[in-house]
């Protein structure tokens, strides 16, 4: 199937027993066992869902992996690939990452034994010279939270199996629409689902995707022991957000586009973060690996100072400042103090996340609304 297909009909097959051409949602937590050990397949809610089995196959297929698992929420995700490593383990990770993901490595797993190295990505002899015997997971972020890097996952891949190391891929701000990881060679890949997959901001959710039988046996078996898991209600509307990702997706990306070159433009504007520029750093890997540049966008302002940046926050009219992104309206936020507020400042500035950057997250409006939106807002600083 074409993935325009996929998502409306990949693992979705009509109920045989109305003939329901959406997926009920099966809001039971057990099931009738006709003798012991005796079943249809499901004996509990937390192990299986049929609601939640449809949407893990949907997600399989598009990722062009084997097996799909959903989480309550994308740091449950994180946490059960991280629950594959022990005590003296070491992890290379992206320096410039989510801050909810840089907080469970460095304020929960580091507690437990495991070491976490963060390196610029776009730079593999820095990814190589980390690599240690102990050395476990490399995990990645493209485009990277907020700083939209870009990575090359081939390359990754091509060490993590030099290495035999586990090479994971958060794709949520790519989606499966933009790009594969797994087709690129990495072994897992991970979503909060919560963002572009749902796309309407009413579902919290995480999942992994991969290809290997042991290695989703192993995440299967953690998740089912760990009962992080999404409920039937949620599962059932990512299945109906996801039949429309491909849509939005292209909406998402086009405004993205008009968006970022209006950005570029403005006089008020220091820098924009891009992947779709040529002249971003890694432009070419971006359009290797990606079939799109998709709509998220960071930008600074001249002087670099947190006043300028507040000042426009609060004169949005269209864009809406709230935590998330991925939703079918256009979001904005201040990582420095909103989604990357766990980053040590000195960390932050490292990646060259400053006071006065801020992140949208550009809906599926109108373009020009967008646009007057942004005039109006910076026309604010004085």
């Amino acid at each position: 199937m074409k993935f325009g297909t996929k998502v409306i009909h990949a693992g979705v097959q009509p109920d045989p027993s109305t003939g329901a051409i959406m997926t009920p949602i099966f809001q039971t937590s057990t099931y009738v066992q006709q003798s012991p050990g005796k079943n249809q397949g499901f004996e509990y809610s937390r192990t299986h869902n049929p609601t939640r089995a449809v949407l893990e196959k949907n997600l399989a297929a598009l990722e062009n992996g084997s097996v799909g698992l959903s989480f309550a929420s994308g740091m449950a995700a994180i946490d059960a690939i991280l629950k594959l490593l022990k005590p003296g383990d070491e992890v290379i990770s992206t320096n410039d990452l989510y801050g909810g993901t840089y907080r469970i490595f460095t304020k929960i797993f580091a507690n437990y034994g495991i070491r976490f190295h963060f390196v610029n990505m776009q730079d593999m002899a820095e990814v190589r010279s980390h690599l240690t015997k102990n050395t476990k997971l490399i995990w990645a972020e493209t485009p990277t939270n907020p700083m939209m890097n870009i990575v090359d996952i081939e390359a990754l891949a091509a060490i993590s199996k030099e290495h035999g190391v586990l090479l994971g891929v958060d794709n949520t701000f790519a989606t499966p629409f933009l790009q594969n990881p797994l087709d690129k060679g990495a072994d897992l890949v991970m979503h909060s689902v919560t963002k572009y997959l749902a796309g309407h901001s009413d579902v919290i959710m995480g999942a992994i995707v991969v290809k290997d039988a042991e290695l989703a046996e192993k995440l299967a078996f953690i998740q089912n022991s760990c009962g992080a898991v999404p409920g039937p209600q949620d599962c059932f509307l990512v299945l109906r957000g996801i039949k429309t990702l491909h849509l939005r997706m292209e909406r998402h990306s086009q405004n993205g586009k008009t968006i970022a070159a209006y950005l570029k433009n403005h006089p008020k504007v220091e820098k924009v973060y891009w992947p779709g520029f040529e002249d971003h750093p890694n432009h070419a890997i971006a359009k290797k690996q990606m079939r799109d540049f998709g709509g998220m966008i960071s930008f600074t302002l001249k002087d670099n100072r947190l006043s300028d940046a507040i000042q426009v926050l609060e004169n949005f009219k269209v864009f809406v400042l709230a935590e998330s992104l991925g939703g079918v309206e256009s979001l904005c936020g201040h990582p420095a103090t909103m989604t990357h507020a766990s980053i040590p400042r000195e960390e932050r500035e490292k990646v060259g996340l400053s006071d006065s950057l801020i992140r949208l997250s550009v809906g599926i409006e109108d373009a020009e609304d967008l646009k007057n939106d942004l005039a109006r807002a910076l026309e604010s600083i004085q």
